[in-house]
């Protein structure tokens, strides 16, 4: 037996890119509320249809669903004031890309087993309710941490909700865990897209050079440098320490690469990208 209704009324907190995307998948089958703090993401999101209604977060008492799709450094906060708001049945989740300090800051609260901590790793470089598109989650990965901390009727609701949406779920026990391979396998890959397109601007002066001999690779390589920085700046210090780690061994491994260069060490330069070129079996789904 189902235990998701149809025609649920939904909240979604913040009404950019990830909720956006997500009240445009939901809308389907049921109503969405929005809330944000932004008067011209209310007045947009109204004018594309993103939700129906436009509430406050304390008018979210009678919903069935509240979705917390706002900056890291806020969601802790804001996810505790709607635990204490919401009825005993609703389901809560967040879709922040960090987890251990909004599953710290919640997992004392009498209703923590209403909330799920969600992580969909899907985006665009671009933001706010104009970027929400159909299908952006379709085929990604959706991570759950910390479920057995979450009711298992709520899951089972969460499950059914997005399953017209198509991601994989998997489960990642431990939120700290999360947010360590986060930072590298994610967090790390936008911080080198900002500090290559910030090399290229410093030293091409000229935005016709970039324009005219940039390839395609350099193109796809800067892609997230496009992303906002006000979403990115309060994750960046939400994970610091998981991401200074992988900044060291980053820039260790750019360090030897640098020596065997200035070395003109064409074996050792060879080695270390032929050994490198495994990633693509990985990406590629060869290796499971």
């Amino acid at each position: 037996m189902s235990v998701t209704k149809q025609n649920m009324k939904i909240a979604i907190i913040g009404l950019g890119l990830i909720g956006g995307s997500l009240a445009l998948e939901l809308k389907k089958n049921h109503t969405i509320l929005g809330i944000d703090n932004k008067k011209e993401h209310q007045e947009k999101a109204l004018k594309l249809g993103l939700v129906s209604k436009i509430i406050k977060l304390e008018n979210i008492q009678n919903v069935d669903v509240v979705i917390i799709a706002i900056p890291v450094d806020v969601t802790p906060k804001i996810t505790l004031e709607v635990l204490n708001t919401i009825q005993d049945n609703t389901l809560v989740f967040d879709v922040g890309s960090t987890k251990e300090a909004v599953c710290n800051h919640v997992r004392n609260h009498p209703k923590r087993k209403n909330f799920i901590a969600m992580h969909p790793i899907a985006g665009t470089e671009f933001s706010g309710p104009n970027a929400a598109i159909k299908n952006l989650f379709t085929g990604k990965v959706n991570i759950i941490c910390e479920q057995d901390l979450s009711d298992k009727k709520q899951l089972l609701k969460l499950e059914e909700l997005l399953k017209p949406i198509k991601m994989r779920t998997v489960f990642i026990d431990d939120a700290k865990q999360h947010d360590k391979h986060i930072a590298y396998v994610s967090h790390l890959s936008h911080i080198s897209s900002f500090m290559l397109g910030k090399t290229v601007l410093e030293i091409e002066k000229g935005e016709k050079n970039i324009f005219d001999m940039a390839g395609s690779g350099f193109e796809s390589t800067v892609r997230l440098a496009k992303s906002s920085p006000k979403t990115w700046t309060p994750i960046f210090i939400q994970n610091k320490k998981n991401i200074l780690k992988s900044l060291d061994e980053y820039i260790s491994n750019l360090q030897e690469f640098k020596r065997h260069l200035q070395n003109s060490n064409e074996e050792d330069l060879f080695r270390s990208m032929n050994e490198t070129n495994h990633i693509k079996k990985i990406l590629n789904g060869i290796i499971k």
